[in-house]
């Protein structure tokens, strides 16, 4: 453990020295975004900051190759240097993505072909578990592959939308599945895990990327960032799915076998639900799924009611409910988890909703008042409203007008 804590305090002091630097180079080259219609930000505020997290999780990388307890990971294959291939070309595009704006479609045309590049160069989900372990083919394992990391990389991009969000989600996710990576690889004869390297190589970045991205944020990851945030979570599932043997697992862990399968869906559960939301919502509107619009779930929290930071917090917290609740329930008695989960799912319920309830509260209350006084006045003359029809002495009908003109408001 010691070890890997070392190698994400390399990452994450690697970044935080680097990213100034980068900032200065991108305000220097002109990767600057410009104020737009969805965006929170009110100034023009330099991006590129996905260049300064894949230097540190390079130098991360390298320390650990040199490292006697994990540098048989890099000598056992190539898969590590595959992931390092796949990060630099993912952060590359989203650069260019930054100083160009690129179309979406070529942007996704370049997610998808080094997805495929990384698939054949090794790192494949091998095994499915559909009613049992099954081996999937080859092709049908680059192409799931190239799926997941796809839709990760576009999720994390969704997400990021407020200073700090998607790197603290990422960072959520990663130390929950790298926990669930170094349980299972205490198991093995050897603890390195290549899966468990990359996940707090990856936590190690984004905590020191997130000093210089609180709000106001210095710097914004841009989609070189978010792309690459997405790409490595993905990639530590992807890795660890290579370690499962289906002749070796039996019933007792048949549960676990689905988690490098969901886990990445349940770790970047916030970014998938608003990117399928914000899929959804577009294509109803005939619009492209890559259009922009101001509905994402950040967008939401603001309109609630609640600060940057505020919205950023609670988000986080909800990350962290369900990465770590989906984790826990490997290890502990469902009943237990299930409880404390609904617990804090209450709490965090309030939380999200209490800027709103703060001002609808008293607006309901005035509502009311006002219901309770016109109601009480229509009741102030009953007789006025009724009979109109029965015969009545005249004596009658001058008390009831006499009545009506002292009720009634003047309308001169």
């Amino acid at each position: 453990m010691r070890v890997y804590l070392f190698i994400a305090a390399v990452a994450g002091g690697a970044t935080w020295l680097i990213t100034p630097l980068i900032r200065h180079i991108a305000i220097y080259i002109g990767a600057v975004g410009r104020v737009r219609a969805r965006d929170v930000h009110t100034i023009p505020t330099p991006r590129m900051g996905g260049l300064g997290m894949l230097i540190g999780f390079v130098v991360a990388m390298l320390f650990a190759s040199r490292i006697p307890f994990i540098s048989g990971l890099f000598t056992a294959n190539h898969q590590a240097w595959v992931v390092m291939a796949g990060a630099i070309m993912i952060c590359l595009l989203g650069m260019a993505d930054d100083l160009w704006d690129l179309d979406w479609m070529l942007k996704l045309a370049g997610q998808l072909l080094i997805s495929v590049f990384v698939a054949w160069g090794g790192l494949q989900i091998i095994s499915l578990p559909l009613g049992s372990l099954v081996t999937a083919s080859p092709t049908l394992s680059m192409a799931i592959t190239a799926f997941l990391i796809v839709a990760s990389i576009n999720a994390v991009n969704f997400v990021d939308g407020l200073d700090g969000l998607a790197a603290g989600i990422v960072a959520i996710g990663g130390i929950a599945f790298g926990l669930y990576s170094y349980i299972l690889a205490r198991s093995s004869p050897s603890y390195a895990s290549m899966a468990t390297l990359i996940d707090v190589a990856l936590v190690g970045v984004c905590i020191g990327f997130l000093l210089h991205n609180w709000h106001p944020a210095k710097l914004f990851m841009g989609d070189s960032g978010s792309m690459l945030l997405g790409y490595l979570i993905t990639c530590a599932s992807i890795v660890m799915t290579g370690h499962l043997d289906p002749a070796s697992l039996h019933t007792s862990v048949y549960v676990p076998v689905f988690m490098p399968i969901l886990l990445p869906i349940l770790v970047l559960f916030l970014p998938v639900l608003d990117m399928c939301l914000a899929i959804v919502r577009r294509l109803s509107k005939g619009q492209s799924p890559m259009h922009p619009d101001r509905m994402h779930l950040h967008h939401r929290m603001l309109k609630i009611g609640h600060s940057v930071q505020g919205a950023v917090l609670i988000l986080w917290g909800w990350a962290a409910l369900i990465s770590f609740g989906s984790v826990t329930i490997l290890f502990f008695p469902v009943r237990y988890v299930v409880i404390g989960f609904l617990v804090a799912a209450a709490v965090l319920t309030v939380l999200t909703m209490l800027p709103y309830l703060r001002r609808r509260i008293p607006e309901i209350m005035e509502e009311d008042a006002a219901y309770s006084k016109h109601h009480a006045a229509q009741h102030v003359c009953p007789q006025s409203e009724r009979g109109a029809d029965r015969p009545i002495s005249e004596a009658g009908n001058k008390s009831r007008d006499a009545e009506k003109d002292t009720d009634r408001p003047s309308q001169a």
